[in-house]
């Protein structure tokens, strides 16, 4: 079972990467819609190279104007694919990822805060264990689990 995920997690990390790369996602729909367009024009030998681009870019859109369709089986099943994986993978990560660039958190620590405020924890921590020790005081283990609170 263990060999059978990993070319799904190999998969599933090419489609994170696709969305958080928007040159990279652009490049890949730039390349798939060449790439069906070519195989359309070998597929539909009638297909000029401008009309298979045509319709490489109206099915991927989902428009489907329906001047241009194909006639073979194995054009047919190329727009099968084309559709598919416009909607089901290459619009939904454009939508992604332009939706998370319109959520933003204001209230969110940017990273050089988050590190600031390790470091000032770090040092509150160390003054406050030279504080107890001189003044005798025993602080509780931060490593060890808080204890369980008691039924009164």
């Amino acid at each position: 079972m263990h060999v059978l995920l990993t070319p799904f997690r190999r998969i599933y990390r090419g489609v994170v990467w696709l969305a958080n790369s928007p040159r990279t996602l652009i490049l890949a729909y730039a390349m798939l819609i060449v790439v069906c367009a070519t195989a359309y024009h070998y597929f539909e030998k009638s297909a000029s190279i401008g009309d298979s681009l045509w319709w490489a870019i109206v099915t991927a859109s989902t428009v489907g104007y329906g001047d241009i369709s194909p006639k073979t089986w194995e054009g047919r099943l190329l727009a099968g694919i084309l559709i598919s994986v416009m909607v089901l993978l290459v619009i939904p990560l454009i939508t992604a990822h332009f939706a998370s660039k319109l959520i933003v958190d204001a209230d969110a620590f940017r990273h050089e805060e988050q590190e600031e405020l390790k470091h000032n924890l770090r040092r509150v921590k160390v003054l406050l264990e030279a504080l107890a020790e001189r003044e005798g005081v025993i602080l509780p283990d931060t490593a060890a689990p808080p204890a369980a609170p008691s039924d009164r």
